[in-house]
């Protein structure tokens, strides 16, 4: 061999080496924040979710130890081929690492479809179809905070064990509205309840009369709202004006968050139950974060558990990368790595990531108090139980996911 071929092999292979060591070296993460930044569910997530992950970037810790994280964010206005094209555009050419937040789950189907083509990351904290962790579950998506099956399980079973035996729903006309009536009609059967009807309505829907209507006309003692945000809002003013609750039918908001309470005020939400997983006058821990994130945030609100959700999710990926030590760049590889941590955080407590990517832990059954009982701004809930974390969500033996049979 000459020296000039031996000097050429010995120079490659450094190169090869350093270029090897700068790769496993690598601290680049980028985060895009992709939900509804301006229509009907933009109070829930929106900006405030983008203020959310810009907070658990400062308090990971992670830039003191010379990691470089950025957080951008996109309005995918609630359509399924926006939002895969922003989040096609972010992982292919601006090299974004997780998705996070995605509300609409026909939008969050479509990513979550996306990331595992991509090889990428989904953090769902804003839409609600179990289907994520059941039939299309996928090794690079985790759902963090909320599904249809514990809003069915919370809301829907208590409701029916304390009388509320007959049911009719007015849903939204997409995957998640169909989710929820789907799996609130088993907790409702489960329970020995019945469902005597149900009516669709379209998303971003201004004029609820003709489906009050034909709910009223039902006699069912429980409306089910399986819609969620602007809608729910609106179909609970309008059952109000129509005198629904004070002819003696009950109204479900199947999905409430603490910024529909406040749109709507206590004197029509007062008496409403919902089932959440965090609240912010739950402990220490949720009081500290959101007084924070209250005196940053442009409107002044206090979080939404979606928000909160951002938050943990992505405190709990910093950790994950703390421990790795680098971003590998391989989304399954760092989920993988997320499912083998316990999680612990001071929003949502204890939990743990199962197999098929479902976060479990705690959730509660509030309900709304009214005007006299409220102590001051954003004094809206009060506990009526808890639901352990091992009952909120779906078995693990009775999930569908395609991951357990491996």
């Amino acid at each position: 061999m000459t020296k000039t071929l031996s000097a050429l092999m010995l120079s490659t292979a450094l190169v090869a080496g350093f270029a090897t060591a700068a790769f496993a070296q690598d601290k680049n993460v980028k985060i895009g924040v992709l939900n509804d930044q301006s229509g009907l569910y933009a109070d829930l997530a929106g900006p405030g979710s983008v203020l959310a992950a810009q907070m658990a970037v400062e308090d990971s810790g992670l830039t003191a130890k010379g990691w470089k994280i950025e957080v951008i964010s996109g309005d995918h206005q609630n359509k399924p081929d926006i939002g895969v094209n922003i989040a096609r555009q972010w992982i292919d050419v601006e090299k974004v690492d997780v998705i996070s937040d995605v509300p609409t789950s026909s939008v969050a189907l479509a990513i979550n479809n996306l990331v595992k083509e991509k090889n990428s990351i989904l953090l769902n904290s804003g839409a609600g179809t179990s289907d994520l962790t059941n039939s299309q579950c996928t090794a690079n998506t985790i759902h963090w905070t909320y599904d249809t099956y514990m809003l069915a399980n919370g809301t829907g079973s208590a409701l029916t064990k304390s009388g509320g035996d007959t049911w009719f729903f007015l849903t939204a006309d997409y995957a998640f509205g169909a989710a929820l009536e789907r799996d609130t009609t088993a907790a409702v059967t489960a329970n020995g309840g019945k469902v005597v009807g149900s009516v669709k309505h379209p998303l971003n829907t201004s004029d609820f009369s003709s489906f009050l209507l034909q709910a009223q006309a039902s006699k069912a003692k429980v409306i089910g709202l399986a819609n969620a945000g602007g809608d729910t809002i609106n179909s609970i003013k309008q059952a109000s004006e129509f005198g629904i609750v004070k002819g003696g039918q009950k109204l479900a908001g199947l999905l409430m968050f603490l910024s529909d309470v406040n749109a709507l005020g206590l004197n029509i939400a007062q008496g409403l139950n919902m089932t959440e997983t965090f609240y912010w006058d739950l402990n220490d821990g949720t009081r500290a974060f959101s007084k924070r994130f209250q005196e940053r945030a442009k409107n002044k609100a206090m979080p939404t558990m979606v928000q909160a959700g951002v938050y943990s999710s992505l405190i709990h990926y910093f950790k994950t990368l703390d421990k790795l030590g680098s971003n590998p760049h391989d989304g399954a590889k760092v989920v993988a790595a997320m499912k083998g941590m316990p999680v612990d955080d001071p929003l949502f407590g204890k939990g743990t990531i199962e197999p098929n990517g479902r976060n479990v832990h705690d959730a509660y059954l509030f309900e709304v108090k009214s005007p006299s009982e409220s102590k001051g701004p954003w004094d809206y809930y009060k506990l009526v139980s808890k639901i352990p974390a091992d009952k909120a969500f779906t078995p693990l033996d009775k999930s569908t996911c395609p991951l357990l049979k491996k």
